[in-house]
């Protein structure tokens, strides 16, 4: 269990534009980022991941043929990741690689083509919205873990965003990555949960979704930021903001349903639960969409109540039979860390490492 505990969140302060962001990241961090790149291009070339076993070389010529996509789909978030990747010392298809893993392998599997191979390893987060009905003194909150590869938990950082043109914000996310989780100055809260794609392509990765959906003012904005994404690959998109207006949608690249909050929490993992979605879902290993769903069925017990407070999506995230994951054989996934967030206060907590092992924190907009 010692293993299993980590020291308190790393804070990475970044602020101006995108390209002096993208440098402080990448020369903060070159080793580390060195390192896990190397180590996320050669996940994607395995079978367990991608489908086929393929070589280096040719990871990263599917990443390059990515880049078009990302240039277009924000000329801001592209230069902060070449910048990025200037600053780390690799190469802009490397940080596609590092940054946006579990959304590449969906676009590698669309080159490596065949049928979807039952192998892939891709079980990843438990997320949920409290509405302001069920939050206590009338205040929603976000919450999710983010289950990853046991690998990734050593790369956790906590971006704390100041860009020159966007709202300030607070990201959870891994070193050589732009971000995965977060909430904005303006009560904007963004979250996911990894999915299986087969119409994956050479689209835009979802940490750039991320945030161009923090760079916005409302939950409605940021939801036609996910709608409207050249997506590479497929993942589940929570929004939630200050007003208590919230989304959860099922972004495939081809469909993307979605709900919005009423009355009951929102919750999602990492199986499709809507029609629309299910054409597209690629199939999951029987273990790992049996552990989807009973961290689903678990999270929706947990959260059928009045008055939660941040203390009781904490527990949720540390609940030890169904949804704080425990790297074991043979998938090595765990719960890499996780975010509690209540916009109608701007709070926001967050823990490095398996949540039932390590301590959250409050973390402050401002440094």
């Amino acid at each position: 269990m010692a293993s299993m505990q980590r020291p308190p969140m790393r804070i990475l302060d970044l602020a101006g534009s995108p390209e002096a962001m993208g440098h402080t990241h990448g020369k903060t961090h070159a080793d580390e980022i060195q390192a896990y790149a190397e180590d996320r291009i050669a996940l994607a070339g395995t079978e367990f991941w991608a489908g086929g076993e393929i070589d280096k070389a040719s990871v990263l010529e599917i990443a390059e043929s990515t880049l078009p996509a990302h240039q277009a789909h924000s000329p801001d978030l592209y230069a902060e990741m070449c910048a990025l990747a200037e600053g780390a010392g690799i190469t802009p298809a490397e940080a596609v690689v590092v940054g946006g893993f579990t959304d590449f392998v969906d676009t590698v599997r669309s080159v490596v083509t065949g049928a979807h191979p039952d192998p892939v390893v891709e079980d990843d987060c438990t997320a949920f919205i409290v509405p302001n009905q069920r939050g206590i003194n009338g205040q929603g909150l976000y919450g999710q873990t983010w289950d990853m590869h046991d690998s990734a938990t050593e790369h956790v950082v906590l971006l704390r965003l100041r860009p020159q043109d966007a709202p300030a914000a607070l990201v959870f996310s891994t070193v050589g990555c732009l971000g995965q989780i977060g909430m904005n100055e303006a009560g904007v809260c963004v979250g996911i949960n990894n999915l299986t794609a087969t119409d994956g392509g050479p689209g835009v990765m979802w940490p750039s979704v991320v945030r161009a959906a923090l760079a916005t003012e409302s939950a409605d904005q940021a939801l036609q930021e996910i709608l409207t994404a050249d997506l590479a690959g497929a993942h589940s998109f929570l929004i939630f903001d200050k007003s208590g207006a919230g989304y959860m949608v099922e972004a495939m690249p081809s469909k993307r349903p979605y709900a919005t909050l009423d009355q009951d929490a929102l919750i999602h993992t990492n199986h499709v639960l809507w029609d629309d979605a299910q054409p597209f879902e690629g199939a999951k290993n029987p273990l790992l969409k049996a552990n989807s769903e009973k961290r689903h069925q678990e999270a929706t017990k947990l959260l059928d109540r009045h008055d939660l407070t941040p203390q009781d999506l904490m527990a949720v995230t540390r609940h030890p039979e169904a949804i704080c994951q425990i790297s074991s054989e043979p998938f090595h996934l765990e719960s890499s860390g996780g975010a509690i967030m209540r916009p109608a206060t701007g709070d926001f907590w967050a823990v490095w490492g398996v949540p039932s092992h390590n301590d959250y924190q409050h973390i402050p907009f401002h440094g």
